[in-house]
């Protein structure tokens, strides 16, 4: 409680900040059913609730877009991510989260230079034999600078941004308490588990923060495509990376689409379509490890048709059971099998299915608009669009991964098409899915998922004697519990426990007064300032605890 109220203290300029910037865009309902404005009335902040007439005119995902812009470097990664929530916002919303960009003014070297010094160990010209001090590329997390090494390797240095942890630290705890307020006051808001999603985006961000975790990822990737010469992964220089600066080999290619200009560079634009789809295919299906960001300015187009691949801070990972689903998912599609494909948005949605049936007409729709369409002529992205609207129209929530990798194909395959008008992707797609569905029925496949399965099946008989009698046990001395997950009562059980906790604080203190009173009239024992030095220490205790008692009620508006 007390930490709670000293995190409240220290974020309140932050606070008041996005408070102000969501009201000018015409967001002050969220603000007040936060409770945001009752926080920053009670501590003297003055709120302007009114918003222009040119912002109030704005639909609301322009509004909401740019309110997230102008609050910074936190709210625009939240934004990024909720561009890949295609199950929770429509595409008119997710089409305005998706302008949101991390390109920022670069900031000045000067400002920079200390802790570049200290994360690297030394000058930068005493560390490289060269060092461009003109950043080539400036985001809100870092900023990227060409580099040589000693031996004549050409670099990129990627540099953290300073002073960038603590504004995220601070927007971070914000979002948390929003994501509990929503969560508790919001049932509408419940099914979508914002807590989750904020932990989830809590995960995410510090991993981009932690440069070491990228260039772990680097190296995993380079290890997973150690064969394949058609694609390059760059090396990195451990000797100078670190949590705060990553220093890798800078791979020189062709950024960007434009057929027009690998054809001119001698490049083949359809071979480099077809090889940039199998690159990131391997990766989803065969790895489950995977690019979540292969944006043309991230995938370059180097000599022999290559494909290189840079700014690893973003990447997704599928367990063999999510795999398995993907495939099951594609090889329902192409039997238009309807109970196969309900099989697998089941799976996906858990226990959260109100109306199975209605569900179950819904995927018989969907695949009746696919009836006249040869395999080889469906879109993923246009698939991948229907099945999330479905999930959407039902009120169900894909899990985070899933969104993270359909967000990723879609962009793929709009890569592909720019490349190549005829590309499609299922022509990419089917090879992996009938090679993985071979590979289940395999005689070493089928031995191995038996003995795994009578493995499982004789370590639950094994124990079942046990349990039933622990579960005797305690169901004669009355100790058997049920867990009821009732988020109001849950709320109240935190009310209750906040206000005995004070209750229990304010009898402490009263005991130290009476105590530190009866010690200040017994003479003798160490003094200070010619008064019981165990007499004074009491009283500032119970003064220091009636400051907290006195500002936790004020902060909770309970008088």
């Amino acid at each position: 409680m007390l930490w709670e109220t000293l995190s409240v203290v220290r974020d309140l300029p932050r606070l008041h900040e996005i408070a102000s910037v969501m009201i000018r865009y015409g967001w002050g309902d969220l603000v007040r059913m936060l409770g945001i404005s009752g926080v920053l009335e009670r501590a003297g902040r003055v709120l302007h609730w009114h918003s222009t007439s040119e912002i109030a005119q704005l639909d609301a995902p322009v509004r909401i877009r740019r309110a997230l812009e102008e609050l910074g470097p936190t709210f625009v990664k939240l934004g990024q991510l909720l561009a890949t929530r295609v199950d929770m916002f429509p595409p008119n919303w997710i089409g305005e989260f998706e302008k949101l960009h991390s390109q920022v003014p670069a900031v000045a070297y000067d400002t920079l230079h200390a802790d570049l010094v200290a994360a690297i160990g030394g000058e930068p010209d005493a560390v490289f034999a060269r060092f461009e001090r003109i950043p080539i590329a400036a985001a809100s997390i870092a900023q990227v600078y060409r580099a040589q090494l000693q031996d004549g390797t050409p670099v990129v240095v990627k540099v953290r941004r300073p002073g960038i942890e603590a504004v995220v630290r601070a927007d971070l705890r914000i979002l948390d308490h929003a994501a509990r307020l929503l969560d508790s006051e919001m049932p509408d808001a419940r099914r979508y588990d914002p807590v989750h999603i904020v932990s989830q985006f809590r995960r995410s961000l510090q991993r981009e923060l932690d440069f070491a975790k990228e260039a772990r990822n680097v190296d995993k990737f380079a290890r997973h495509f150690a064969d394949e010469p058609q694609v390059k992964i760059p090396r990195v220089f451990w000797a100078f990376s670190n949590d705060r600066v990553i220093v890798q080999e800078e791979i020189v290619g062709i950024a960007g689409v434009s057929p027009a200009k690998l054809v001119e560079a001698g490049l083949d634009p359809r071979l480099l379509a077809s090889r940039g789809a199998e690159v990131v295919l391997r990766m989803v299906l065969v790895h489950g490890f995977f690019h979540a960001d292969p944006h043309p300015g991230n995938m370059l187009f180097l000599p022999d048709n290559r494909i290189g691949m840079i700014d690893f801070g973003m990447v997704g990972m599928l367990t063999d059971a999510r795999r398995n689903q993907i495939v099951d998912l594609l090889h329902a599609l192409a039997r238009r099998d309807e109970q196969a494909l309900l099989q697998v948005l089941l799976d996906w949605s858990g226990d959260a299915v109100r109306d199975e049936d209605r569900l179950a007409c819904d995927v018989a729709e969907v695949l009746q608009s696919y009836d006249d369409l040869q395999l080889k002529d469906v879109k993923i992205g246009a698939l991948l669009n229907d099945i999330t609207a479905l999930m959407r129209e039902n009120n169900l929530v894909l899990p985070a991964d899933l969104t993270l990798l359909f967000k990723t194909l879609i962009t793929l395959e709009g890569l592909g098409q720019q490349l190549d008008p005829a590309f499609h992707m299922v022509d990419h797609i089917a090879p992996f899915v009938e090679r993985i569905i071979q590979q289940r029925y395999t005689p070493g496949a089928l031995v191995a998922r038996g003995r795994k399965g009578v493995r499982e099946a004789m370590e639950v008989l094994a124990a079942l004697p046990r349990d039933l009698r622990h579960l005797l046990r305690d169901a004669r001395r009355g100790r058997v519990k049920v867990d009821l997950d009732l988020k109001r009562l849950d709320h109240f059980g935190h009310q209750l426990d906040r206000a005995s906790n004070r209750l229990t604080m304010g009898i402490l203190t009263a005991s130290l007064v009476v105590g530190s009173s009866i010690i200040m009239t017994v003479k003798g024992g160490p003094q200070l300032f010619g008064l019981p030095l165990f007499g004074l220490l009491g009283f500032l205790i119970a003064f220091l605890n009636s400051l907290w008692i006195i500002f936790s009620i004020w902060r909770s508006g309970k008088h």
